[in-house]
């Protein structure tokens, strides 16, 4: 077997970083962003999303991941969902990826040991079985230590097989390593503006900050699975679809403050997308091919108390009738941030 691999994202923050040499000009008057389509293949269609836990995860834990790849597809999550995020991959070239979980491979007895060189990710995300349309995200655990992990936070590459190309992904636990690089803004950033973290929608730091990365590198994946999709820069280290948008979540955001994002009452949680069996999720902007521009899912206001305005990723139609159920659910809707 052939194996090809690429670096698909860097640190959270070491993109935010990157971002503040912009001007104040440049911050009020946003130039277009173009992710160059590069005529290759993507991953449309049905996608089967194979499942490599590698190290020890709680059943709750595992639980979280597979929720939200199923809420990906999901019609039954109420309004902003994370299916309506999704949706937003339906705009590049090729139409539907829609995701649906696989086999699930558990290996607790960490059988390369608790220190990873890429080797091991690209033979383990190699593995499970040979077909096309699918992806194989391999996930390890809050003690496996993986090389290069602080810098990169998660990575998604190919093998080859023949003519065949498998694509896979590997996300990492960061709550006990470097969490202010890859569970931001759920934990306190390394360097940088020191905001205050926000609270995790399902009450794990690691694995909430697990699912930001799986999301921005199933988006890329999807959109550039074999180094010849949608991407701006040089194909070994590409900003793609979410990685472009890194570290906005809400309107207003900058580098360093993630943006105006919905708060669950109960909780004090920080949102924006809801899943399947009640779940919650913070995700992150996507570029749009139709606005040439990085998308947040929710765009929210508050006036007089209550919410007035809401957008998220549906058809013009659906919107009303979507803005109206949220009035209804949520009636009062506290954003993170503040006001406007």
């Amino acid at each position: 077997m052939a194996l090809n691999y690429h670096h698909a994202t860097l640190s959270l923050l070491h993109l935010l970083f990157l971002s503040l040499h912009l001007s104040t000009a440049a911050l009020v008057k946003q130039q277009p962003l173009t992710l160059k389509y590069h005529n290759g293949a993507l991953l449309k269609g049905k996608v089967t999303v194979n499942l490599i836990w590698y190290g020890k995860f709680t059943p709750a834990q595992r639980a979280i991941i597979v929720d939200f790849i199923q809420s990906l597809g999901s019609t039954q999550a109420p309004p902003p969902s994370a299916a309506a995020w999704w949706r937003t991959t339906e705009k590049y070239h090729g139409g539907a990826s829609t995701l649906v979980v696989g086999n699930q491979i558990l290996h607790e007895d960490y059988p390369f040991g608790k220190i990873l060189k890429n080797s091991h990710i690209v033979g383990l995300g190699s593995r499970p079985n040979n077909q096309v349309d699918s992806i194989n995200v391999v996930l390890t655990a809050d003690d496996v230590a993986v090389e290069g992990f602080c810098m990169r936070c998660g990575s998604h590459g190919y093998a080859r097989r023949g003519k065949a190309r498998f694509a896979y992904i590997w996300v990492g636990n960061s709550a006990t390593q470097c969490p202010g690089q890859c569970a931001w803004p759920f934990h306190q950033p390394l360097y940088g503006p020191q905001t205050s973290p926000l609270v995790a929608p399902n009450g794990d730091v690691g694995v909430d900050g697990m699912i930001i990365n799986l999301a921005t590198l199933l988006a890329g994946t999807v959109t550039n699975p074999y180094s010849d999709g949608y991407f701006q820069g040089p194909p070994t280290a590409p900003l793609e679809a979410v990685s472009a948008c890194t570290g906005k979540f809400g309107s207003g955001a900058y580098p360093g403050y993630p943006g105006k994002v919905l708060v669950d009452k109960s909780t004090d949680a920080s949102y924006n997308a809801n899943g399947v069996n009640g779940r919650k999720f913070l995700l992150p902007a996507m570029w749009d091919p139709e606005s040439s521009a990085c998308s947040t899912l929710v765009i929210c206001i508050l006036q007089g108390g209550k919410l007035r305005i809401l957008r998220h990723q549906v058809g013009k139609k659906a919107l009303a009738r979507d803005h109206q159920i949220m009035e209804q659910r949520y009636g009062i809707v506290k954003l993170y941030g503040g006001e406007f």
